[in-house]
């Protein structure tokens, strides 16, 4: 919507809550990001949080539902920004960490910490 193309050129949006995702009939929806309203729009403005339907090439969406469905990742908004006058989003491939995946990450960490008060 025009409201929402004003408002991201100001700079007020977020993405860093949202994904992307597949549905049934093969489209790709954005959900979770906060566009903030544009002030200035009057009774045409536009709901902050909706789901945004991202366009994208066939065929590229039939290589990422392979990889989300099959593989088990997710995809996630890397940028947003602007080329030609369109808005683009660049969208990444993640996976989830694994339960002792996670132990052993807050274990460095804490011994980073540990090392740091040491020095200190």
């Amino acid at each position: 919507m025009g409201s929402e193309v004003k408002s991201l050129r100001a700079g007020k949006a977020s993405i860093s809550e949202a994904y992307a995702r597949l549905d049934n009939q093969g489209e790709l929806w954005l959900e979770g990001a906060h566009i903030a309203e544009y002030p200035w729009a009057n009774r045409q403005n536009h709901e902050t949080n909706r789901r945004r339907k991202m366009l994208m090439n066939r065929r590229e969406i039939h290589k990422i539902s392979v990889r989300v469905t099959e593989r088990g990742y997710t995809l996630v908004p890397m940028k947003l920004y602007f080329r030609k006058g369109y808005a683009k989003l660049e969208v990444g491939l993640g996976r989830g960490k694994k339960q002792h995946d996670k132990r052993a990450s807050i274990k460095e960490k804490d011994v980073k910490r540990e090392i740091q008060r040491q020095m200190a």
